[in-house]
């Protein structure tokens, strides 16, 4: 049913990879997120938090840099102090590295647009001089044919498989590399539309699916069989079914046990294209609809 229309929003959804560690620790935390593009001039959106934690790797990086430089001559005991002054602790994220998966040749700057109200950011790419993107979207005009009902599919990148990265003994920081795995996979994964969300005002600013978004795949593309853009994936909300299980005997690997089981349902949280069409058109940002 989806098979032509995600290898058509393929061509312009890309990953967004991090790498992150806490103080002192050698272990590296991956994690990923999805944009996607809207116009061959580099402009993008996601989730508006997915935009606000890119944005706090530059702080967390810079306060790290800050405590190599002022601890490069002390001792351990002082290492340690500098440490709690600059607020660095072992339980916290102390360096975080972002890339973007074939997006553009190459960023001198990037630009954030948040939206005051809804989970929607646009990013601007700066300085590229080629984009690594082969198409861009197409925005659904008539947004009263999104009714309840209609199955609908979103692409990302829950799954971070890449493994281009590593700590560099010499200057004690992260960084990506030239071996390993550059990508991960991405994810389709399809639901029924059950639900307009509307704010306090009445606006409806977003739709719910019958299905999870999988953590990765925020800031991915929303979109029908034809491939044509019905929003973006913000969040996902747990509610309790009620079939609550307790002290339950069962059989289990041929003993007997006693178990508790308390149900939810996982549904997937989208932005309305409504709401990111009237945001791009507040930036002056081009796009196609059909």
């Amino acid at each position: 049913m989806f098979v032509k229309a995600i290898q058509d929003v393929a061509k312009f959804t890309r990953a967004i990879h991090s790498i992150s560690r806490n103080f002192g620790s050698t272990q590296i935390q991956k994690g990923s997120a999805t944009l996607f593009f809207v116009n061959r001039e580099g402009y993008a959106l996601t989730c508006k938090h997915v935009a606000q934690w890119i944005s706090q790797a530059d702080q967390i990086n810079h306060r790290y840099s800050n405590f190599q430089t002022q601890a490069k001559e002390l001792g351990a005991g002082q290492r340690h102090a500098l440490a709690k002054k600059l607020g660095l602790y072992a339980d916290q994220t102390s360096e975080m590295r972002i890339t973007f998966v074939d997006c553009v040749d190459k960023i001198s700057n990037l630009k954030f647009h948040l939206h005051p109200i809804y989970d929607l950011a646009l990013i601007k790419f700066e300085g590229f001089d080629k984009i690594l993107f082969p198409d861009i979207p197409v925005f659904q005009k008539d947004e009263s044919a999104i009714q309840p009902g209609a199955m609908l599919c979103r692409l990302g990148f829950p799954f971070p498989e890449f493994s281009n990265f590593g700590l560099d003994q010499n200057s004690q920081t992260l960084v990506w590399t030239k071996e390993g795995n550059a990508r991960s996979p991405r994810f389709p994964i399809e639901g029924m539309l059950t639900r307009f969300l509307g704010d306090n005002s009445g606006k409806v600013y977003g739709m719910e699916l019958s299905t999870p978004g999988l953590r990765g795949q925020s800031g991915g593309p929303l979109f029908d069989s034809e491939g044509k853009i019905f929003g973006m994936q913000s969040r996902t909300k747990h509610l309790h079914l009620g079939f609550d299980i307790e002290e339950k005997d069962i059989i289990a690997h041929g003993k007997a046990k006693k178990v508790n089981d308390y149900a939810f349902i996982h549904l997937g949280e989208c932005i309305h294209v409504s709401v990111i069409k009237e945001f791009l058109r507040q930036h002056h940002v081009a796009f196609e609809e059909g």
